[in-house]
């Protein structure tokens, strides 16, 4: 268990502390608003876009908005929300369905300007549907603190707007990094449908799609109805060359099914005839092969050899684990609007989603001992039946070996003969609204108003699979008297292979659950107050209560303490502890937001507007604030936009950084004291580290055992944002788009990953190593604590462009959208303790941490040809050179990549019905090897290992 005292103390002192050379792909069509409509474009209706609450017709100065619409979304190759807004320039790393080895557990974020929590969460991007909230995501191990988007089923959705600019004045909290706006099917009468059937070149990874959807319309009402479904197939590590091996080189024996046992007796043993250091520390043996029968007596150890490499090299990649775990998930979404007065509108909707994911581990590397190992206070006497060197294999007593307690003998193995280990959930989310609207006279001008009101939950049942119940393994191992007289204990045989009575008595399946809901109601007005010369001045105010709620179930058996270990440091299992979380906040909140057209058509300009928009948010658990934007959109001349922005953002701290209890988890990292102190020696935190430690040779190969823990201490966090850009468009079809941003979080809530850890310990040693402990024989790091603080600040900047380009010739229509971003800096700062100072971390251009690619430049373009009943698009996107750790087996960089997509499509039956095919990544790209990334060897959340990938999709309006 944790030392409670050591780790608040260290948290509080150390946390608290080319693209022009290539096309590159965007959404099919999506498109950054344009500076003004083109010439001779007819005059829109009132709209809101997101980004603002006024209902104007001229919504183009709301700042760097993206919009996506249907057709954009067909066109894609994207079968959902996540799959589409991850590839955009401007995000960063998400969570998503690749790896076994990530934090995603089948969910889906976006994560905006790298701004999201740890590992990708999202945490800082507001998601709405239709402007109005989502319930937070669940998970394998806890409930989370950001939109799962695999909840929002594809079939609903009409189009999505992504706002590239703080609103924390016009939305609320979690706006700091941007809002993504996904709109729902407008009425329609007919039926639409659609299906995508898709799989690799290698025949693995595939998938299936389909959505329905009915609407109908009569009289003052309408009715929509639709349903989404979507199955993955696997893709195993062992099917791609980058993903069947680490990079990481073995230099000592590993753990396998052979086992590797250090055995005190066996060495210069008499009665056995072994060689002096057989079965030590230094040598310890394995297994001739894994299914070998030992011979009786003497001859027990013949069945035995010391471990050495080449011949016992084992690679865990290879057994059956998932680079891309399955998934399936099916969503229902109805909703019904009515007119129950000329100004007065009606509407309820309701939907169920459900998913269904999991994600095959290697089987459990097993490491116990007596003083020695993970877990220790294990023993094996003389007579347990499978003991090679016991009684119970024919050695006499005099001369039988017993393996006590207070001895240094340690097994570690491989479990094959348990199954390899396989975390499944199955998330259900349920969500009904409903709303009315309507308009009145104020002041003799239109106003409009709204009301809406929702209830949402997201549940996980979870279970894992194929661990080990050490208190079972202990009485199986331990005196034979004792497991005879113990109901249903089996002796187990950790020797050799077992038999499917002993895997039974020893498995543990983890049983689990969490949930997360969200009560929300707002009440809104907007309209005219009254005219200026230039036009009207426009008022938006409303008011908004939200209440959210988390409770996390985890498995008591697995959080119980061992009956026979040290119950002070060891639990039952295998398994991951975590103690059960509770938690919810409410706030209420209320806005106003105005609009003041300064200029019109005057000798210094076209145009010239002013937006001001300010909100305050009292919150239960941290109190009030108020936050401010304004933004001023400048025409000199027709054509040329300039527009800017400042926002303050507010974050309270989320449910999750409050009130997460203390989580075992496995962190992957290098840790920069591998090889011992004498290969380190300009690193005093390595000081004591035996020489030849190796990381791969302990806890699950090489990943860190550690903690991670919420803090009701936390305060809110702020931000200051800025944006300055231009929209041109010279000619007719011609948009160019050019924004600058720079975004300030002060008091930022964020957690040092395990990496930073790790080395601010190995480079400065004293209050920084108090998160770090390792078990002085070995060297091995045994925990790592890390918690959530409020850090001095994040700072980014960048630029986002985008050019779009449309025009008609005599063979069709065509369309070229190229949209880039770069990124400046992306600096953390936070305390030292050591000098009173600060530690800045700058990550823009860096991938050398795990799942943390930080690339200067990102891109997409596509093009697109639309002709006489048939259209084709050719997509790219390019994700540009990091750095990677210096390592022994590459360069340290990770290279810049290019995928390429097409597609070409067929209308028939006067365009009712579509038929097109298609490849995603045309060249069959693969990731860029990243040693920061090992075992797994590259970002899952960056790139994808899938590779070539064929799809033919179908569509029908009827």
């Amino acid at each position: 268990m944790i030392d409670r005292g050591i780790y608040r103390r260290a948290s509080v002192m150390m946390l608290g502390a080319s693209l022009l050379t290539i096309a590159m792909t965007a959404p099919a069509g999506a498109q950054e608003l344009a500076a003004a409509p083109s010439a001779g474009a007819p005059e829109a209706g009132e709209v809101v876009v997101t980004g603002s609450r006024i209902q104007r017709r001229d919504a183009a100065t709301v700042g760097p908005l993206l919009t996506i619409t249907a057709d954009d979304i067909a066109k894609s190759g994207s079968v959902s929300p996540g799959d589409l807004l991850q590839k955009l320039p401007s995000a960063g790393v998400s969570l998503n369905s690749n790896g076994t080895q990530g934090t995603s557990y089948g969910a889906s974020s976006i994560n905006l300007r790298y701004l999201g929590g740890s590992e990708g969460s999202g945490n800082r991007v507001l998601v709405l549907v239709d402007g109005h909230r989502w319930v937070d995501a669940v998970g394998q191990r806890g409930f989370r603190d950001f939109v799962d988007l695999n909840t929002i089923p594809m079939g609903m959705i009409e189009g999505m707007e992504v706002l590239k600019d703080g609103a924390s004045a016009i939305y609320g909290a979690d706006a700091i990094a941007g809002v993504v706006n996904i709109k729902t099917i407008r009425p329609f009468d007919g039926i639409r449908g659609s299906t995508r059937m898709g799989v690799t070149d290698k025949g693995d990874g595939s998938e299936y799609s389909a959505t329905l959807n009915v609407g109908k319309r009569f009289g003052r009402a309408s009715i929509i109805l639709s349903g989404s479904y979507y199955e993955s197939k696997a893709i195993r590590t062992d099917a791609r060359p980058l993903t069947t091996t680490s990079l990481v080189p073995v230099t000592a024996p590993g753990t396998s099914p052979s086992g590797l046992y250090i055995l005190p007796g066996l060495s210069s043993n008499g009665y056995f005839g072994t060689r002096p250091g057989f079965a030590g520390s230094s040598a310890p043996i394995a297994l001739n092969t894994p299914g070998t029968l030992y011979g009786s007596g003497a001859s027990a150890d013949n069945a035995f050899h010391t471990a050495a490499l080449p011949g016992d090299y084992y690679n865990t990649q290879a057994q059956g684990i998932y680079s891309a775990g399955p998934s399936q998930r099916y969503g229902f979404y109805g909703r019904f609007d009515y007119e129950l007065a000329d100004n007065l509108n009606f509407k309820f909707e309701g939907l169920y989603n459900e998913r269904k994911s999991d994600q095959l581990f290697s089987p459990v590397l097993l490491d116990i001992g007596g003083t020695a190992g993970t877990v220790r206070g294990f023993y094996i006497p003389n007579n347990q039946a499978f003991n090679p060197f016991g009684t119970a294999n024919g050695v006499p007593t005099a001369n039988a070996l017993a393996f006590g307690a207070n001895s240094a003998f340690r097994v570690r193995k491989v479990m094959t003969d348990v199954g390899n280990r396989d975390n499944i959930q199955d998330v259900q989310t349920w969500r009904i609204a409903a709303g009315l609207d309507g308009s009145f006279k104020l002041f003799g001008n239109n106003w409009h108003w709204d009301a809406f009101g929702s209830y949402a939950k997201n549940s996980i049942q979870s279970t894992a699979l194929n661990g080990i119940n050490y208190d079972n393994l202990y009485l199986s191992l331990g005196n034979p008297a004792t497991c005879a007289a113990t109901a249903g204990c089996v002796p187990v045989n950790l020797f050799g292979p077992m038999t499917p009575a002993q895997a039974d008595y020893i498995r543990f399946t983890t049983r689990e659950s969490n949930y997360t809901e969200l009560w929300n109601g707002t009440v809104n007005a907007t309209g005219t107050l009254f005219n200026l010369p230039a036009g009207e001045v426009a008022l938006a105010v409303g008011y908004e209560y939200r209440r959210n709620r988390g409770v996390d179930n985890p498995d008591a058996i697995a959080n119980a303490p061992s009956l026979y270990l040290n119950n002070a440091l060891y639990t039952k299992t295998t398994a991951q502890t975590r103690t059960a979380t509770r938690g919810s906040y409410d706030l209420h909140e209320v806005y106003g937001e105005l609009s003041v057209p300064v200029l019109k058509d005057s000798p210094v300009g076209k145009s010239l507007d002013l937006s001001l928009a300010g909100r305050y948010s009292r919150y239960s658990t941290v109190g009030g604030k108020a936050t401010f934007k304004g933004g001023l959109g400048y025409r000199p001349v027709e054509g040329v936009l300039l527009r800017g922005t400042y926002a303050q953002g507010f974050r309270a701290p989320s449910i999750l950084e409050l009130y997460q209890g203390a989580r075992q988890t496995s962190f992957q990292g290098s840790d920069p004291c591998n090889g011992g102190a004498a290969a380190n020696a300009g690193k005093p935190g390595c000081v004591g580290v035996p020489a030849g430690y190796n990381q791969a040779n302990y806890n699950l190969n090489g990943l860190i055992p550690g903690v991670i823990s919420g803090n009701r201490n936390l305060r809110p966090e702020t931000s200051d944002s800025i944006s300055a850009g231009v929209a041109l468009t010279p000619l007719h079809g011609l948009s160019i788009t050019v924004d600058y941003y720079n975004i300030k979080i002060k008091n930022a809530i964020a957690s040092q990953s395990p990496t930073q850890i790790m080395q601010l310990c190995a480079q400065r040693a004293g209050a920084f190593c108090e998160l770090v402990q390792r078990d002085a024989s070995t060297g091995a790091i045994i925990n790592l604590l890390q918690g959530a603080q409020n850090l001095n600040s994040i700072k980014t900047d960048g630029v986002d462009a985008t050019v779009r380009y449309d025009f008609t010739t005599g063979v069709g229509r065509f369309g070229a959208v190229v949209d880039a971003s770069w990124l400046g800096s992306f600096r953390t700062v936070s305390p030292d303790p050591a000098t009173g100072g600060t530690i800045v971390d700058d990550r823009a251009g860096k991938g050398d941490q795990p799942r943390a690619t930080y690339p200067r430049w990102k891109g997409q373009a596509s093009l697109n040809w639309d002709g006489e009943g048939a259209n084709a698009t050719l997509r790219a996107r390019y994700i540009g050179s990091t750095t990677d750790v210096a390592n022994p087996v590459k360069d340290a960089r990770t290279k810049a990549v290019t995928y390429i997509d097409a597609e070409v499509g067929f209308d028939v039956g006067e365009g009712r019905t579509r038929f097109g095919i298609g490849v995603n990544n045309l060249f069959d790209t693969q990731p860029p090897a990243s040693y920061a990334n090992a075992p797994i060897n590259y970002d899952i959340y960056t790139y994808d290992a899938r590779g070539r990938f064929l799809y033919a999709r179908f569509s029908v309006k009827l």
